[in-house]
């Protein structure tokens, strides 16, 4: 058998001990740490006895040592200190080694207690224990600050990297910053603030050089290559004011950091630096919900969803889940959008259904099966153009499918259902919107049988959406152009789709039965408006380097969508975003007309569907 020789033993040690891993690490600092605290329990004594210290005390020192590792090991390890990331040490992790050293200098002065009678321990100076955890929480904490130290104050930072202007200077900027003083990637060249008490100050070395309107000045003077937006609590007019001031410098890249809405963990690393996106320039202030409210009939129940892959439905899948329910049913006909939904949210709890919304069989057999307390209907055929072609299927879908999903609602005895609606069905001037209005005068209808809580919410357009102008624009901008928009005065409410659905939620809980809640929109968007933000964004110049087209109204679209008709007012609720329309009571002799249109859906007699849509709305007018 080959004899190992020495060398090559130690050799292969150090490979164990250098390869970067958490076992190395660990090992690091427990020997260090065990030197570090023999040597402060040696210091605690040469001090107190003020260099010479009795024969039997320094006879017992092997005897204290091992106490004080006793003790203190275990509480550094409980207090999670062999997995912090020492290069990013603050005030947070010092504390937790003062509370560590604390309980284990307790723990050190019990167990003298204890043996109190052995004569090596009564003749310990009970003083020592205090020198000790003073000398204990330097040298620890020296030791474990020293990296951090080394990187941001001793080692210079490398001027070679990408210069970036940060505007921002609060504590996000401060924890941007940090991360660029360890990469060689960036070269911060310093901050941007509107706080005049800031302005002159420096953060971890990198002055604050004035306010956000001297961007273009900064920009010339330091040789700015990008900017970053450090202001994650910002309305989205200071973030389009930054944004622009950023592009009338000369600045191609502007990146931002998350939204505090997108901030779970409080932390932000370079990593989570994205590009300035749309939904930054046109998002709206913060939702305020009541998260209890919605709690209270979510937490532990069964919850169904249709449509469960569209862009509505799985955000309200994603919401849901942050609720607690006990199941969560996915819905949808697009088996590929169910395999994708499953494969982003990895919850035990969703389960994805392939099934129609109109076969009334598959869904009464679902309902009984799964019993849902609670029903999201956000299944619909939403596309203005293509239903247009086809009034029967849109008819079918968004009529009948909302009339068998609630009527199974209903048998099942679920407590609520809440029908996703559109502004488009106010004052129709398209198949879909009439439809989409149709279908809530279906759940009002279902509501008056007193068993399950029926309401729908309506909003605009989502920004983002599966067929939405948004994701055409940029397939048009990435070829070069034109960005085609149909008409130069067309406008549209849009929504974040996170506010939409935190906003549907919170509905959902004030429902009491009958109502049609109405978003709050803000005020319409030009789509032309958009279009320019969109090229803008892409780091191009409208109509210089993308030209802008106008393709002219396509049949049941409108220049402006409205929320409420004109016989319609709205009473105000518990919650500033969201209104309840009052509607005409008129319903009379709603199920012997859905009778007569199923039969010409059946038929497909297009012209006559459209005449009798014409009477069951009639604010509808038709394109045709």
């Amino acid at each position: 058998m080959e004899v190992i020789k020495p060398a090559r033993l130690i050799v292969g040690l150090l490979k164990v001990l250098t390869k970067k891993t958490l076992l190395r690490r660990t090992l690091f600092y427990l020997t260090f740490d065990s030197l570090l605290i023999a040597l402060s329990m040696y210091g605690a004594f040469y001090l107190r006895f003020e260099g010479i210290i009795p024969e039997n005390l320094i006879k017992g020192m092997i005897i204290f040592i091992l106490i004080a590792l006793l003790v203190k090991i275990p509480m550094l390890h409980y207090e999670g200190l062999y997995k912090v990331s020492w290069s990013y040490v603050g005030i947070r992790e010092l504390l937790s080694l003062a509370k560590s050293l604390f309980f284990g200098t307790f723990f050190f002065g019990t167990l003298l207690f204890i043996f109190r009678t052995y004569p090596l321990i009564a003749a310990f100076p009970r003083s020592i224990l205090i020198i000790d955890f003073m000398l204990t929480f330097i040298f620890l904490g020296y030791f474990r600050c020293g990296k951090r130290i080394y990187l941001q104050y001793i080692r210079r930072v490398p001027t070679n990297g990408e210069r970036v202007l940060i505007i921002g200077a609060g504590n996000t900027g401060e924890q941007i910053v940090r991360g660029m003083l360890t990469s060689k990637a960036y070269f911060p060249v310093g901050f941007l603030d509107d706080d005049r008490g800031k302005i002159g100050s420096t953060i971890h070395g990198i002055r604050v050089l004035g306010k956000r309107e001297e961007i273009s000045i900064i920009v010339k003077e330091y040789d700015v290559e990008s900017i970053l937006i450090s202001m994650p609590s910002a309305p989205p007019r200071v973030i389009r004011e930054t944004f622009d001031l950023g592009r009338a410098a000369g600045i191609k890249t502007i990146k931002i950091v998350p939204g505090l809405r997108e901030i779970i963990s409080g932390k932000i690393t370079l990593a989570d630096v994205k590009d300035v996106e749309l939904e930054d320039l046109l998002g709206r202030e913060q939702v305020e919900i009541d998260t209890e409210a919605i709690e209270s009939y979510l937490n532990g129940k069964n919850i169904l969803v249709t449509g469960a892959s569209g862009s509505i439905g799985s955000e309200l899948c994603k919401q849901i889940l942050k609720f607690n329910p006990k199941i969560l049913v996915a819905l949808d006909q697009d088996e590929t959008g169910l395999f994708w939904l499953k494969r982003e949210i990895a919850d035990s709890r969703i389960l994805p259904v392939v099934g129609n919304i109109r076969d009334a069989c598959k869904i009464d057999n679902l309902f009984f099966e799964f019993k849902p307390h609670v029903v999201f209907h956000a299944a619909a055929y939403k596309h203005v153009p293509v239903m247009e072609e086809h009034p029967d299927e849109a008819v079918k879908n968004n009529v009948f499918g909302t009339q068998v999903v609630g009527e199974a609602s209903i048998k099942c005895g679920a407590s609520k259902f809440i029908l996703i609606s559109t502004d488009k069905a106010v004052s129709p001037t398209s198949v879909m919107g009439t439809t989409k209005r149709l279908a809530e005068k279906v759940i009002v209808e279902l509501n008056k049988r007193n068993c399950t809580t029926f309401a729908a919410v309506r909003f605009g357009n989502v920004l983002g959406s599966r067929g939405s102008v948004i994701p055409i624009f940029k397939e048009q901008i990435m070829k070069g152009g034109p960005v085609e928009v149909t008409h130069p005065e067309v406008k549209r409410y849009f929504m974040v789709t996170s506010e939409a659905v935190l906003l549907t939620l919170q509905a959902g809980a004030m429902a009491e039965g009958g109502e049609v809640f109405v978003l709050d929109m803000g005020e319409p968007l030009k789509i032309v408006e958009l279009a320019r933000g969109m090229i803008q964004l892409s780091g191009f110049e409208p109509d210089r380097d993308i030209p802008i087209v106008f393709t002219g109204l396509r049949r049941g679209e409108k220049l402006y969508e409205d929320l409420l008709t004109a016989e319609e007012g709205t009473d105000s609720t518990c919650h500033k975003k969201i209104f309840k329309a009052r509607l005409n009571p008129g319903n009379n002799g709603l199920l012997e007309d859905l009778s007569k249109l199923k039969e010409l859906c059946e038929e497909r007699k297009s012209e006559e569907i459209i005449s009798l849509m014409c009477r069951m709305i009639p604010t509808y007018k038709p394109a045709r």
